[in-house]
């Protein structure tokens, strides 16, 4: 069963979708996940979209939801900013937890890619979320960019960007836009994973936004709470060195899968089944859900 439902988050509409798995029964609140999208996304035909699916049939509520600026969310369209996308987290846990399908003490978060980074760092200063899941993710900003740019000229088109960026801000006032994937690279064969109802153009704002962005700062403060960390090793996209670097600053409950055979979508058509059975293993001990262990 899907149910929209939105809420508001600093005065704006945020749209979203809660998954209610087969078998719940009324009075009986389940583990629930909030499901963060990626960089520029959408809840909506995503990789979102198949990780809320998952968790469903897996037996956990799950509510995916349109970043302020993104999707059928209110906010600037294109123009997004990673700590506006925490904030959006942390006032969707606080709606979602009252609603009678959840248990309002064991609500996770996932997210994927840009979605991860924003899962991972809201875990870290939140400590009502019971647990955290980073596919593909990143921790810190900087240091994904050089590995998303990695040549000398590459790297100089990026923080170009950025530069130019800030000079046109100062002198106009207005932003400087540039194609979603001069800021994150994906190469042509991987875009059909992308949501149809995805942005292409961003501010340089917005790539300055996850320069500055450091999920490692804080993701020691999620122990002991458990937290996965699955990442694909043939990743040509986020690099996989992010998601070790966030493994070596984690507490206990940390794990880290390194998968081999797939791409920054490890819920693609063709690697999903797979995908499912790690997680479910993972979740299965750490983090069960009462309609999966019936299963």
């Amino acid at each position: 069963m899907q149910i929209p439902l939105d809420y508001t988050s600093d005065g704006l509409n945020i749209s979203g979708v809660l998954h209610v798995p087969d078998g719940y029964v009324d009075g009986q609140p389940l583990p629930t996940f909030l499901v963060l999208h990626g960089f520029v996304g959408t809840k909506d035909e995503s990789h979102a979209e198949l990780q809320a699916q998952m968790l469903e049939d897996m037996g956990y509520c799950a509510y995916r939801f349109d970043m302020r600026g993104c999707g059928q969310s209110e906010g600037a369209r294109g123009d997004v900013r990673c700590f506006d996308q925490v904030a959006d987290t942390k006032n969707a846990l606080t709606f979602i937890s009252q609603r009678p399908e959840v248990a309002s003490d064991q609500i996770g978060v996932i997210g994927h890619s840009f979605g991860a980074a924003v899962a991972v760092y809201t875990a870290g200063i939140d400590d009502r979320l019971a647990c955290c899941i980073s596919s593909c993710g990143w921790g810190d900003g900087h240091k994904k960019f050089r590995g998303q740019h990695p040549t000398p000229e590459d790297w100089n088109k990026f923080t170009g960007i950025l530069e130019q960026g800030r000079a046109q801000k100062e002198a106009t006032g207005e932003s400087l836009w540039v194609s979603r994937f001069d800021v994150v690279p994906i190469p042509e064969a991987l875009r059909k994973n992308l949501s149809p109802k995805a942005i292409f153009e961003v501010t340089a704002e917005t790539a300055q936004s996850m320069h500055d962005f450091r999920a490692n700062d804080v993701v020691g403060n999620i122990a002991p709470r458990p937290l996965l960390l699955f990442h694909t090793a043939g990743d040509v996209i986020t690099p996989m060195e992010q998601s070790l670097g966030l493994f070596e600053k984690a507490g206990k409950n940390a794990e880290l899968m390194i998968v081999t055979g797939t791409s920054h979508f490890p819920l693609s058509e063709a690697d999903a089944p797979r995908t499912h059975v790690l997680i479910q293993s993972w979740l299965s001990k750490f983090f069960p859900s009462p309609l999966g262990e019936a299963a």
